[in-house]
């Protein structure tokens, strides 16, 4: 194996194993470690034909004292069982998950990167209905599957700004939808408005479906905000809706934000709002935090600038998780699990 671990994307790198689990008639066998990385599946399955899947996203980092953090894995394991009740597949059980990710990070140990590197072994677990079915209905039948990868920064700038442009004209979700769940469809649907962005040097900033008034998410990120108040304190702000992903990565933020002071706030984000806001950002697993350093708004001929370097506060949060996350600083909240 030689990898230059400095010159990793966000881009899937082949490892040793990956980990498996079949679901039949609602009972789960234990998880296994396979060198096999194809899935066989019936062409008739469900997930196929009907995009019953759903899909996670977590990190294990190596510390600066060498051992292993894998941040929040309990919170990934909820998240996907809330997504795969939405779905009406039969969901994968939080131990189960856990034990999956856990011999994924054994049987691919050589695989994470070392500390001080910037890159991470990033878990991609997957769950994709396999019941064999053409009538419109869920499949009880399940895969699950832990696909490990070592990633660098998703953002090829990283930590260093990028501009966005505001989309009014393809819906990544809709308002009822399946926007709160992490389901490739999602994704899928946003890829016309985000490639388009892209060709044009820009990230994709989604609104609201139903009025394309208000800031839903950034890309495939959350969007965060900081904005300074008259008592020259700060404001954490973030949109609040039923058509975005609960990031854990933010939920993270906003107990970091709230523990310096600042006021934290979910609420609908007007675009206009942009003007009164001194720092924006993309913030999620892959990316952590990426600030944003412009915002252009073509329907209004309008650009929201914010500088062309990350702002203070932002600055503060993004080494304030980092550092939880590296072991550099005390894991109050004891969000990482500690592999010796």
């Amino acid at each position: 194996m030689n990898i230059d671990w400095s010159k990793l994307t966000f881009h899937y790198t082949e490892t040793d194993y990956i980990v498996r689990a079949a679901c039949k008639n609602g009972v789960w066998e234990r998880p296994y470690a396979t060198r096999d990385k194809m899935i066989p599946i019936h062409a008739a399955a469900t997930g196929l034909h009907y995009g019953q899947e759903c899909f996670e996203g977590l990190k294990a980092f190596r510390g600066v004292d060498g051992k292993v953090r894998i941040f929040r894995m309990k919170e990934n394991a909820k998240r996907m069982y809330h997504s795969a009740e939405g779905l009406l597949m039969t969901p994968v059980p939080v131990e189960l998950f856990c034990e999956a990710i856990l011999l994924a990070l054994e049987k691919n140990i050589d695989f994470l990167p070392p500390y001080g590197t910037g890159a991470t072994l990033y878990f991609r677990p997957l769950l994709v209905a396999t019941t064999p079915d053409i009538s419109v209905g869920p499949g009880k039948d399940c895969e699950f599957v832990v696909v490990p990868t070592p990633i660098g920064p998703y953002f090829p700038n990283g930590f260093k700004g990028m501009p966005a442009i505001v989309n009014r004209t393809i819906d990544r979700a809709a308002p009822q939808g399946t926007g709160c769940w992490k389901v490739g469809g999602n994704y899928a649907a946003s890829f016309r408005a985000s490639e388009a962005a892209h060709a044009m040097g820009y990230e994709c900033m989604f609104t609201d479906a139903k009025t394309h008034k208000y800031i839903d998410e950034c890309t495939a990120s959350n969007f965060i905000a900081i904005k300074q108040r008259s008592d020259l304190t700060f404001e954490y702000l973030t949109p609040r809706s039923t058509a975005i992903l609960p990031s854990i990565t933010n939920d993270s933020l906003m107990t970091l934000a709230r523990e310096m002071g600042m006021k934290v706030t979910r609420r609908h984000i007007r675009v206009e709002e942009l003007a009164d806001i001194q720092e924006a950002a993309a913030c999620g697993t892959a990316c952590v935090i990426s600030p944003l350093t412009k915002v252009v708004d073509p329907d209004k001929n309008i650009t929201y600038s914010f500088g062309d370097k990350p702002g203070p506060v932002l600055t503060k949060l993004y080494h304030a998780l980092q550092d939880i996350q590296y072991g550099r600083t005390e894991d109050k909240h004891g969000w990482c699990l500690v592999v010796e």
